[in-house]
């Protein structure tokens, strides 16, 4: 018997994005260089290698990312506490929506998310870095630390 449950991915990612401001990529890209936002990547690490990433994207993998916003958390993250505006996107917009939603309901504030995520950005021609730990040389991976890592 299939698994039968009360809310699929469809009807979760509808409803956070009925509460939720979204940008397209090309809204995004203008925002890219202004001081008062912050980008942020949900990505997992190996997609940033994978596919490159954002320059001055702040990255924050999807599965610690209450865990940085929550200032009453050991692993608060200060920038999330900054007052800047957050614009959030994974590879494809879904994952972005959900963490956009649980975040604006923690009580951050203001946040969105861009329709489309990464690949989204990449058609409209946003800038694209590759990522530095996923370099091929002799045919082996140099590991370094990702950009504006948050440690």
């Amino acid at each position: 018997m299939a698994l039968k449950l009360k809310r699929g991915i469809k009807e979760l990612v509808a409803e956070a994005n009925a509460e939720i401001e979204t940008l397209t990529a090309a809204q995004a890209i203008v925002l890219m260089d202004d001081s008062d936002t912050v980008l942020v990547d949900l990505r997992d690490i190996r997609e940033l290698e994978r596919e490159g990433y954002i320059p001055q994207a702040f990255h924050a993998p999807r599965g610690m990312l209450e865990f940085w916003v929550d200032p009453e958390s050991p692993y608060h993250k200060e920038i999330f506490g900054s007052g800047k505006r957050f614009v959030f996107f994974c590879a494809g917009g879904l994952r972005s929506a959900l963490a956009a939603h649980t975040v604006q309901r923690m009580g951050l504030e203001p946040v969105c998310h861009i329709e489309g995520g990464f690949r989204a950005w990449k058609e409209a021609g946003g800038p694209v870095e590759q990522h530095p730990g996923r370099e091929k040389s002799s045919g082996q991976h140099v590991k370094r630390p990702p950009p504006k890592d948050a440690r």
